[in-house]
């Protein structure tokens, strides 16, 4: 009989309180070689009806049934593609092509659906997926439903489940996964020796530049990739000589190359020794690709070149050296392609991480929904003032480490009540846009006000309008100055420049002599140019603010329009904005 590490009996401890408050959608998110089919076992185990184990492929689901066997637990198989189709068993493992086409007898009794990789389970539509669960549902409105994946996001989507259980609201935008009820970081599983050590390579030769498509925040095809790699071909030889050279030097076992596409497959298997490589492409044979995998594991030749059929379900211990070619779309696709890596082997100390894309990515970094606002900003945590959530927004970072700027709009913490596991969310906005209309606190990119509905004019608008306009003047800022001055009547008030590359400025004035004038600045400056709002600073004269003007952030842009002999800011567009 198996026996659960700790975290995996967590982790079904989770999932039965959970199920025992709600009946929604939940979410399982486990690296690697976290043991998911031990924790899929023990669910079954424990269930009191049938269960339904799904995947998307035949080689998940024999994987899936034999680990659940070995543990002697009696399962079948319901798959076309492996030739069996029972259902007489407490705990069936189903391909979903096969399954979605089931007679309808065989949807009866079964408590829980268990599915693999189900970051692929569509938000709507009639997908085979939702077909199936449609058919469980009229048959037993009580049925729980638990998804297991190692990427929780997904490029163009975001994260696929609403909330996690570390207390934080992953997504305001309704999915079909509602809570994440456990999460093991890759760090745990590497810190407590349950995974090799990876060592990432500073890459002395070159990379590819995938900025052109990566930059955009949204899903590429195949086509924008092989342009990119048409046009920096002289690259991949190099870069393949690279691979060998640290191969070679330093005696490695296993090399698993993960390119960008069939041709871009077949470009890099023409450099790699002929004797000592083979392709995996997604219209291999079967027979073919389960032979060529087999003569991996078992060290026949060096080097596999793969093509997005091995980044899931795929187990070869040896493997010591990752080379990532490809763009990927999130830092946890990242992750769980380096996992490839990272199982335990004899004889294996650690595992080399190349990455030749240029995309820096980070093995232990948190997967940040937001854009990435500037290529130079990193990982950063942000603690509310309010609930003391600490937020992983982008930013800056000095030398020791200590935050001095970050691009966070909203708190991202909530609290979930014990009893009925109803999610209270915090709400601190460290930015926002104000309504003219009503006052209130609205994201920076909203079009109408939640509270009134009122129309708001967004950055891009407000730019355009601008640019358009013949008493209007918009200025890039390369620099801010601030300086105390006096007026005819010798009132102290704060001038502040803002320069653009050739040196002109516009500027503005501020008063301190009254609470009115004080607060007015707090509202017109201080609230958005601070490059940590959260901070609560006292301007209350000019020298204040000339003291603390390292707090302060440079707008992108500034909108000056003309009032007779002059011109006055009107408005500011900050990054976060845009």
């Amino acid at each position: 009989m198996y026996k659960l590490r700790e975290y995996q009996q967590q982790a079904v401890n989770n999932t039965i309180r959970f199920f025992q408050k709600r009946r929604e959608p939940a979410v399982i998110v486990l690296p690697t070689g976290a043991g998911k089919s031990l924790v899929i076992a023990e669910l079954a185990r424990i269930a009191n009806g049938r269960v339904l184990v799904l995947a998307h492929v035949k080689e998940l689901v024999e994987q899936n049934y034999e680990k659940y066997k070995s543990y002697g637990l009696p399962a079948g198989i319901f798959s076309a593609g492996l030739g069996l189709k029972d259902w007489d068993h407490k705990a069936i493992f189903g391909s979903v092509q096969s399954v979605a086409r089931a007679p309808d007898d065989f949807f009866n009794n079964f408590s829980l659906l268990v599915i693999d990789e189900c970051h692929r389970v569509a938000e709507e539509g009639e997908t085979q997926y939702q077909e199936v669960i449609k058919k469980l549902l009229e048959r037993n409105p009580q049925l729980c439903i638990l998804g297991l994946t190692a990427t929780p996001y997904r490029l163009g989507l975001g994260w696929i489940y609403e909330y996690s259980s570390a207390g934080e609201i992953k997504t305001d935008k309704k999915r079909f996964f509602k809570q994440c009820v456990f999460e093991l970081p890759l760090s745990y599983m590497i810190k407590n020796k349950y995974l090799t050590s990876p060592v990432k390579i500073d890459i002395p030769v070159t990379s590819y530049d995938f900025s052109e498509i990566t930059d955009n925040d949204r899903a590429y095809t195949v086509a924008e990739v092989e342009e990119i790699l048409k046009s920096q071909k002289r690259l991949t030889p190099l870069i393949v000589k690279n691979i060998i050279d640290i191969t070679e030097h330093f005696h490695r076992q296993g090399v698993m190359i993960f390119s960008s596409s069939v041709k871009h497959a077949e470009e890099i298997m023409s450099y790699l020794p002929a004797q000592d490589a083979r392709i995996v492409i997604g219209d291999n044979d079967m027979k073919d690709r389960n032979q060529i995998i087999e003569d991996f594991k078992k060290k026949k030749f060096k080097y596999l070149v793969n093509v997005s059929v091995l980044t899931t379900g795929f187990d070869a211990p040896h493997v010591d050296v990752i080379a990532i070619m490809r763009p990927t779309e999130s830092n946890s696709l990242y992750q769980q392609i380096v996992g490839r890596g990272l199982r335990l082997s004899e004889d294996k100390k650690d595992c080399y991480i190349l990455d030749y894309t240029g995309m820096r990515h980070d093995i232990f970094a948190p997967e940040i929904s937001d854009k990435r606002p500037a290529k130079d900003t990193v990982p950063v945590k942000v603690a509310c003032p309010v609930c003391d959530f600490d937020n992983d927004f982008w930013g800056y970072v000095d030398d020791d480490g200590y935050v001095i700027e970050h691009y966070g709009r909203k708190c991202k913490g909530a609290i979930q009540d014990p009893k009925t596991f109803r999610i209270i969310p915090c709400g601190f906005r460290f930015r926002f846009k104000l309504c003219h209309s009503c006052g209130a606190e609205n994201d920076l990119t909203a079009r109408a006000c939640e509270k009134c509905k009122a129309t708001l004019i967004d950055a891009d608008a407000k730019l355009k309008q601008a640019k358009l306009s013949k008493n209007a003047h918009v200025l890039t800022p390369d620099r801010i100055t601030f300086e105390e001055r006096v007026d005819r009547n010798s009132n102290p008030y704060l001038e502040i420049r803002y320069y653009d590359f050739d040196a002109q400025y516009v500027s503005e004035a501020h008063f301190f002599t009254h609470p009115s004038s004080i607060k007015k600045f707090n509202i017109n400056f201080l609230r958005s140019h601070l490059k940590r709002p959260e901070l609560a600073i006292e301007i209350k004269t000019p020298q204040d603010a000339i003291k603390h003007q390292g707090l302060f952030r440079l707008p992108s842009f500034v909108i000056a329009r003309k009032q007779d002999k002059f011109w006055k800011i009107t408005e500011k567009v900050f990054a976060e904005e845009l």
